[in-house]
Formats: C-alpha cells, structure tokens, sequence
C-alpha cells in the first residue's frame, strides 16, 4: 500500500531499501552477465552474487531479460553521463580537444570494466524482438546526442554528408567495433589514446575543420 512506502525499519526506508537491493541486483547483473554471458546466467546466479533472495529478484524484474536490459541502460546512461561532464569541464574548447575528452570519457567508462562493454555490445545482441528495438532506441539517443553536441558547437545549420542520422550511424558503427575489439583483448590492452585518435580520423571525415 502507498503509505507503507516510506515506513522504516532499522533507521531505513522502504524506499531507501528497495533502491539499495535494485543496485545490489544491477552490480550483479554487470559481474555475471560480463563474465559468464547472458545465455549462462541464470537468475541463482544473479541472487548468489547480489546476496539476496529470488523473491526479491522478482519484486524488481519480471524475469532475467528486463534486468539485461536495465544493466545495459545503466552502462549506457553511465557512459553519457562521463561524456557530458568531460565536455563541460573541458577547459581547451577547440574542436580537437572536446573530441579527445568525449572519446576518452566515453571509452574510459565503457572499458575500464571490460564486462561493460561485453555486455553493450555483445550480450544484447540477438536476445530478442524487445531486446532489439531497445538497443535501437538507445542508438537513437547517442544519435541525438551527438547532432546536438555538432549543432551547438559548428553551428544550428551544420548538416554533416549525408545527413546527421547516417553521419551518426557510421560514427557509432566504427566506435562500436573499435571498443568491442579493444575490450576482447587479453591485458595489457592497446592505449586508450589509440582508439581517440582512430576516432577522431572517423570523425574528421563528416566535420570540418576539426582543428579549429
């Protein structure tokens, strides 16, 4: 009942637990699905690893494709974020220099934990209809995401070849690859600042004068 929401117990609310044990699940989403594969996990295994019950688990997910999926918008919304706040805190505001600290935000919080990225660009792929049309709704926020970054920073008529949408495709085509490749390699890993400035050449070829 609603007036039970906020009741505490132990000094805490039940709003306060219920967020704590989703967190608890989506961790354990990250560690299982990133080491074992969606396909091997089970809901046992995400309860062992969150250290709660399966009771619990299904107060908070229908079953084990909304956690994949709310794991993954946690990945997601976690590298947007680590993009937005490079950008603002970029002192340098020349071109080149907002792509370097965007790419390398955005890397850093998908690859500092390979089973992020494991899980953004492999664990999602080919689960369902549902799961599909998620992914492409996500693709379609980066999408926006980055014509709007082009526009306030080149200018409100900027239109790169071909169009902000398959611009924003082939960008985020060859970053997904490039960060999935990356990821898969056994340590020490390639530098960071190999897959930027690879990224940077893609780039340069739909923005002008990157350099200014």
């Amino acid at each position: 009942m609603a007036e039970d929401v906020d009741r505490v117990y132990g000094g805490r609310s039940m709003t306060d637990r219920r967020a704590d044990r989703r967190r608890r699940f989506l961790q354990a989403g990250i560690e299982v699905i990133g080491d074992k594969g969606y396909a091997a996990t089970s809901v046992a295994d995400i309860c062992s690893a969150a250290g709660l019950a399966r009771s619990q688990f299904y107060s908070e997910f229908a079953n084990r494709e909304t956690l994949l999926v709310a794991v993954y918008d946690l990945v997601q919304d976690d590298a947007l974020a680590a993009v937005v706040a490079a950008l603002a805190d970029a002192t340098d505001r020349t071109r080149r220099a907002l792509v370097v600290a965007a790419m390398t935000a955005l890397i850093e919080s998908l690859g500092r934990d390979p089973r992020r990225a494991r899980i953004s660009y492999l664990e999602m792929v080919g689960v369902s209809d549902d799961v599909e049309q998620h992914r492409s709704r996500r693709r379609a926020t980066w999408a926006e995401f980055i014509e709007a970054t082009l526009r306030a920073e080149i200018g409100a008529d900027f239109v790169p070849p071909g169009g902000h949408r398959l611009a924003a495709t082939a960008f985020l085509g060859a970053l997904t690859e490039l960060v999935s490749d990356w990821s898969r390699t056994p340590p020490p890993r390639p530098p960071v600042d190999g897959i930027v400035q690879t990224m940077i050449a893609v780039l340069g070829a739909f923005v002008p004068d990157l350099d200014r």
